[in-house]
């Protein structure tokens, strides 16, 4: 994937998808960034919290670190981050930091999301920075992924709960 040329969003969004299916190998949330510059992918990642252990692993870090260390500084200002789910506070915030030029994110985060849905952390006058956003390229798909991992992991948790009391056993 590094090194893939991108025609436009929905081929890079789909790269960033197949990223997210790579977190389910290791029980993370399938969430997958790809950052691209002048039309070519130069750095592509996943979540990786559970993998690690380490809570700042998510997918637009990771990319970030990978994507500052191909520039070789930490200003990615002619980058584009695709995402499959709108960053978080964190992520938006260093999206910022990294001085990213534009954020393209499929799914919205109508709990945490910070790019629009909760807070809008990318477009704040007060920073420093600002980042063009567009949302939605490939939501559906970006959407059913999470929904359909965060189901299963409900449906395990039910399973693997033992009842409260001896009357809801019965």
């Amino acid at each position: 994937m590094f090194g893939q040329p991108v025609s436009d969003d929905s081929a890079a969004m789909t790269c960033a998808v197949q990223q997210a299916m790579l977190a389910l190998a290791h029980h993370d949330v399938p969430v997958g960034a790809v950052i691209v510059r002048d039309g070519v992918i130069i750095a592509a990642r996943h979540n990786e919290r559970e993998l690690t252990g380490d809570p700042t692993a998510h997918a637009e870090v990771l990319a970030i670190r990978d994507a500052a260390d191909f520039v070789g500084h930490w200003r990615l200002e002619h980058c584009t981050l695709y995402v499959t789910l709108e960053p978080c506070t964190m992520c938006a915030g260093a999206l910022v930091n990294s001085r990213m030029m534009r954020v393209v994110f499929g799914a919205t985060d109508p709990k945490a999301g910070a790019a629009g849905s909760v807070y809008n952390v990318l477009d704040d006058a007060r920073l420093n920075h600002r980042c063009s956003v567009e949302q939605g390229v490939m939501a559906a798909e970006c959407a059913e992924m999470l929904t359909a991992f965060f189901g299963e992991r409900r449906a395990a948790k039910r399973v693997s709960t033992p009842p409260d009391s001896i009357d809801e056993a019965t």
